[in-house]
């Protein structure tokens, strides 16, 4: 108890100092370049607390819970030696965690709003809401087929530098072809889907498989999965706004 106590001030100490600078840094525009007396200044102290508590023990459940049961499974399932059950795993990681991110449904739900504004799509809600769920759905198949790749990578030692150039050729070769009103959508598709669960569960599988194959280091092939979870997303994207 007094360990895990311990740790959680830590975290509250990290927390303070990583959050710091953007507090400095508002300070000084409010003060020097705005220079107007801040409005609610109690209702910020309170909703700073709030982060730095919010923080603290977002971080701490993640050194308690998330990585143990990430690397848990990617070791058991490795020892196990089925590559389907592991393969599943990953996808089934990769889809779920994606499907409900909240950044994710953000996006799709305004992406679906401006395509039916430009009228791209009918502007009516069960179309508005096809739209964005199917979105969604692409984002998310996109992620489970990224952590199969990954996982494949790692069992098998290819070049991740290899395979992310590849991507990001072909990447370019579809930009070229893709509607334009797919692009900007796409390429932010790639960056919603590093959220606050999936990165430290696709990172914790990482390193559990490569500390349980023989001849892989954790640190040099662990890696490299939130690459491919931020690449296939944007090739997904761009091939359904050419489909839809």
């Amino acid at each position: 108890m007094k360990d895990s106590l311990r740790a959680l001030a830590k975290d509250v100490v990290s927390s303070l100092r990583d959050l710091t600078p953007i507090i400095v840094v508002i300070g000084v525009f409010q003060v020097v370049v705005i220079r107007q007396p801040v409005e609610g200044l109690l209702s910020l102290i309170a909703g700073g607390v709030l982060v730095v508590a919010g923080l603290s023990f977002f971080i701490f459940g993640l050194r308690l819970a998330l990585f143990p049961v990430g690397e848990g499974l990617a070791h058991s399932l490795a020892l196990k030696g089925s590559v389907f059950w592991l393969v599943s795993f990953a996808f089934v990681l990769g889809f779920g965690t994606t499907v409900a991110e909240p950044a994710l449904i953000a996006v799709a739900a305004e992406a679906a709003a401006v395509a039916a504004d430009a009228k791209i799509i009918a502007k009516s809600p069960d179309a508005m809401d096809d739209y964005a769920l199917g979105l969604r759905i692409t984002v998310a198949l996109a992620v489970g087929v990224a952590l199969v790749l990954g996982v494949i990578r790692i069992i098998t030692n290819l070049s991740l530098p290899l395979l992310i150039i590849s991507g990001y050729a072909l990447v370019v070769m579809l930009t070229a072809v893709a509607p334009p009103e797919i692009i900007g959508i796409a390429y932010d598709s790639g960056g919603v889907t590093t959220s606050t669960v999936t990165v430290p569960l696709v990172t914790a599988l990482g390193v559990g498989l490569a500390s349980s194959l023989k001849g892989r280091n954790p640190m040099l092939d662990g890696f490299g999965l939130i690459a491919f979870a931020s690449l296939t997303p944007i090739l997904f994207v761009l091939v359904y706004g050419m489909v839809v």
